[in-house]
């Protein structure tokens, strides 16, 4: 695996290091002290147990062993975008709305949620101390909506665009940034992994780090083979085993290495054979070498505590073997609610039936139709991947036209309305093999388009129980998503120790309603996973931590916090400043989650 880059701003924690750092993190958390009497943030509260009442103390208890985890079903995710005959995007449909089959076979959609950009704003955790003075409380209100609400991932795939697309793309950017809103983070990234610029506010920083968008092929300029054989013809002479193909690369090596003579047959087909295994494993080297750095901004992106849309500006490549690839890539955005917009950077084109005009290729009079028909289909396959991508996340795709200025303002822009729906695959096979989605309407009398993936891969092996947990929890703690699985409440308190620091306590109140409890030994058992974690105004993990509970209630413990609950208090210590709380609980029994998200503004 590649190393991470590194950013030039403060280095986040990458989300596959978080739990590993979280163990750290809890073994410092401070106790609870009074707060100062002018620096106080807190609700009133009604009286409530906690884990170290002393009448709870035995059955409630904290510490930050890992518990023993059931794993959840396994889920399919499928995002939906639906338009009108007018293409305005529909939001008043409901689960009962939409039918979904894999492999033709009717599916139960078991979950079902509607996503807007309102869905994620952020509200405050903590309310203004009582002295807090009318001109001092607005400005904390504006510090909160300041903090970003959603990140915008630009990639650049300069390993396959042309120069004066690179322009046209730069020129458009640039006129970009200036629309965006306050709250928007935005980061740049290159398939070349030459260019990296984290997600900012700064948009003269972002001007400046588009200059740097320049192609950057990892295959040499223009020492013409004999015979030439295009990634699409090779791919169908070694993949598909297309003998036609074969034949007419075969020609060209009849003309270009043996001056025509027919009677070298078969040494041109043995040349043609080399030159397009070696055109295959070029090919395809640069189209993983892409595949990669989509995938390390794809991982960037998802820890960010917000909306996310990434965009993706390149002309497009010949997939070969990898849509299996590509499918893992849709998945990923999905679980982490990723919407990928793509934008083809050939614009408005016309088919190129004879190659480049300034570097004509040195096809054969017997190939050259043959050739041209290859070149057009490549030409078209080409957008069929960012079509898929785009498809498969509720994004859109622009292509075939000229404005750059407003495919960029769409791809930045979030629908209206996304559905997200969710299944369980009834005896999925762990084999790796491609499964058909279709999604459509029960009534069949609206005239609606749908944009939704068409299909996935199943997977090849069984994760590990505890592991695939922890994956949960981390995906749920890097989003932005409010879970309701289970009764949970995000409440914060802060108090400065100077001028420079300040302590901040995260209070999770649980309420028994809803946990499934296991009955052994005459209490009822659960354990809870309580993860917290503190972005700052750029979206960057600052400090995190994870408690594991562990109930082992009596029956008349159960009736007494059966309507007070408990509350789990974590304490961190944090320069003052506005602050994301996002907090994560998981159970074990029940493998059941909630997800709150609180905004914190801690006055210097």
């Amino acid at each position: 695996m590649p190393h991470a880059p590194r950013f030039p701003s403060a280095r986040p924690i990458p989300a596959f290091l978080l739990l590993a750092a979280c163990s750290l993190l809890c073994s410092t958390n401070v106790p609870a002290q009074a707060p100062s009497q002018q620096d106080t943030s807190s609700k009133p509260q009604p009286p409530q147990a906690s884990p170290s009442s002393p009448n709870t103390r035995e059955e409630v208890s904290t510490h930050d062993t890992p518990a023993t985890f059931k794993v959840r079903v396994n889920l399919v995710l499928v995002r939906v975008v639906v338009r009108d005959a007018r293409g305005q995007v529909v939001t008043n449909l409901k689960k009962e709305d939409f039918q979904l089959t894999d492999n033709r076979k009717p599916q139960v959609i078991s979950s079902f949620s509607m996503e807007t950009p309102e869905s994620h704003k952020i509200a405050s955790a903590s309310a203004p101390p009582n002295s807090e003075p009318p001109a001092a409380a607005s400005e904390n209100s504006a510090a909160i909506a300041a903090l970003p609400q959603r990140f915008v991932a630009l990639v650049f795939d300069d390993t396959d665009m042309q120069m004066p697309d690179a322009v046209s793309i730069r020129d458009a950017a640039t006129r970009l940034f200036g629309a965006l809103a306050p709250s928007d983070r935005v980061g740049m990234f290159t398939t070349s992994g030459q260019l990296t610029q984290d997600f900012t506010e700064d948009r003269e920083l972002l001007k400046k780090a588009l200059l740097g968008v320049v192609p950057r092929p990892t295959i040499g300029p223009g020492i013409h083979d004999c015979p030439e054989v295009s990634l699409y013809q090779a791919d169908l002479i070694e993949n598909q085993h297309d003998t036609q193909a074969l034949a007419a690369a075969t020609e060209d090596a009849v003309q270009c290495a043996f001056a025509g003579d027919e009677r070298m047959q078969a040494q041109a087909q043995s040349l043609a054979q080399t030159s397009s295994v070696r055109a295959l494993a070029m090919g395809e080297s640069q189209i993983s070498y892409v595949y990669r750095h989509l995938d390390e901004a794809m991982r960037r992106l998802s820890v960010m505590p917000g909306q996310r849309v990434m965009v993706l500006v390149s002309p497009g490549f010949v997939v070969t073997r990898f849509a299996e690839t590509s499918s893992d890539l849709i998945d990923r955005a999905n679980r982490t609610n990723v919407v990928i917009n793509t934008i083809d950077a050939r614009g408005l084109y016309t088919p190129d039936l004879f190659g480049d005009i300034a570097d004509p290729p040195r096809d054969s009079f017997r190939s050259a139709g043959l050739k041209s028909t290859y070149r057009l289909q490549g030409q078209a396959q080409q957008g069929e991947v960012l079509a898929q991508f785009a498809d498969g996340t509720g994004g859109t795709f622009f292509h075939n036209r000229n404005d750059l200025d407003q495919g960029l303002r769409l791809a930045v822009a979030a629908p209206a309305a996304s559905y997200l729906l969710a299944f369980s695959p009834q005896n999925l096979k762990v084999d790796g093999t491609y499964h058909t989605l279709s999604v459509s309407l029960t009534n069949k009398q609206l005239k609606y388009s749908l944009q939704a993936r068409h299909g996935y891969f199943a997977p090849r092996t069984i994760k590990d129980p505890a592991e695939a947990a922890k994956e949960e929890i981390q995906e749920a703690l890097f989003s932005q998503d409010e879970i309701r699985d289970l009764p949970v409440d995000l409440q914060t308190q802060f108090f400065r120790m100077d001028q420079t620091q300040a302590r901040l306590a995260v209070l999770t109140h649980v309420h028994l309603k809803g946990i499934r409890f296991r009955k052994a030994d005459g209490r009822n058992r659960d354990d809870l996973t309580v993860a917290t974690a503190i972005f700052d105004e750029n979206g960057n993990f600052v400090i995190g931590g994870e408690k594991i509970v562990e109930m082992r209630l009596r029956d008349q413990t159960v009736e007494r916090l059966a309507s007070s609950g408990f509350t789990v208090k974590s304490s961190f210590d944090i320069k003052p400043g506005t602050y994301l709380v996002r907090l994560v609980v998981r159970d074990a029994e029940g493998a059941q989650m909630a997800a709150r998200n609180g905004a914190v503004n801690i006055p210097y």
